[in-house]
């Protein structure tokens, strides 16, 4: 464990009020407050308190937080922190549709500031798999023009996100979960979408949204980031994982 053994992640202190969009929603419970969530990128996660919290995570995403790779499920593990915070903050207020995710993020479930802080530190300590869902190999090399054209500015070159700017990590990331993703995003179905990107997808064909697709799904996460691949979250012994990313699949070697 020691290996992997969860260390606190400092969450940056600044977000900027528009990244939300808050709105209120029907459940003045379950409205997320703005200070509430600028004043969980300040706070400082208790883990103990975050492994806690993720017992409601389990069922869906995992022990590890690896999600399923036929994209069900996203991987989580090694996500930014405040990145967390912001999708959180976001289908709490009905900006982004997630019935399931609403339930378990509301304050009656989760609680507060502090609680999200907790849950955040938590998932973006846990080490990734590589194993993650792949797209097609055939037009890798289309997809990697597309994506050092349209997306590195944002996501970065291996897709490592932004921690300032609560850009996402999308290394390591299901690649039916990245499609079904795209295709909200660019359909107008998930609400708080980068408003630039929602433009800039408009016009790709299917074989160049294919392509940049599964380029992003074959970047690997950095090494210092990954979990061995039998490792098993010693804080959750218990639980099946019948259905997790199979390590034994060459992950380069998938849909041609």
């Amino acid at each position: 464990m020691d290996k992997y053994r969860l260390h606190v992640v400092p969450l940056p202190v600044v977000l900027v009020l528009s990244c939300f969009s808050v709105t209120a929603g029907n459940d003045n419970d379950d409205a997320g407050s703005p200070s509430e969530f600028e004043q969980a990128l300040e706070l400082t996660p208790d883990l103990d308190n975050g492994r806690e919290l993720y017992k409601m995570c389990v069922a869906c995403h995992g022990p590890e937080g690896w999600g399923d790779d036929n994209g069900s499920y996203p991987q989580i593990a090694g996500q930014l922190p405040g990145v967390i915070i912001k999708q959180l903050a976001d289908i709490r207020a009905g900006n982004r549709d997630n019935p399931i995710m609403r339930a378990f993020s509301s304050r009656r479930a989760l609680g507060g500031a502090q609680e999200i802080a907790d849950v955040a530190g938590y998932i973006a300590a846990l080490p990734m798999t590589s194993y993650n869902g792949q797209g097609s190999r055939r037009y890798l090399e289309l997809g990697q023009d597309i994506y050092q054209r349209d997306c590195v500015d944002c996501h970065g070159e291996n897709g490592e996100g932004d921690i300032k700017k609560h850009i996402p990590v999308i290394h390591g990331q299901h690649y039916e979960y990245l499609e079904r993703q795209y295709r909200w995003i660019r359909n107008g179905r998930r609400r708080n979408a980068n408003e630039d990107m929602v433009e800039q997808i408009q016009n790709y064909s299917l074989k160049e949204e294919k392509a940049v697709l599964s380029y992003t799904a074959s970047l690997l996460p950095p090494e210092e980031k990954l979990a061995d691949p039998d490792w098993q979250n010693p804080d959750f012994p218990k639980y099946k994982r019948s259905w997790r990313p199979d390590p034994t699949r060459d992950r380069r070697t998938s849909k041609q």
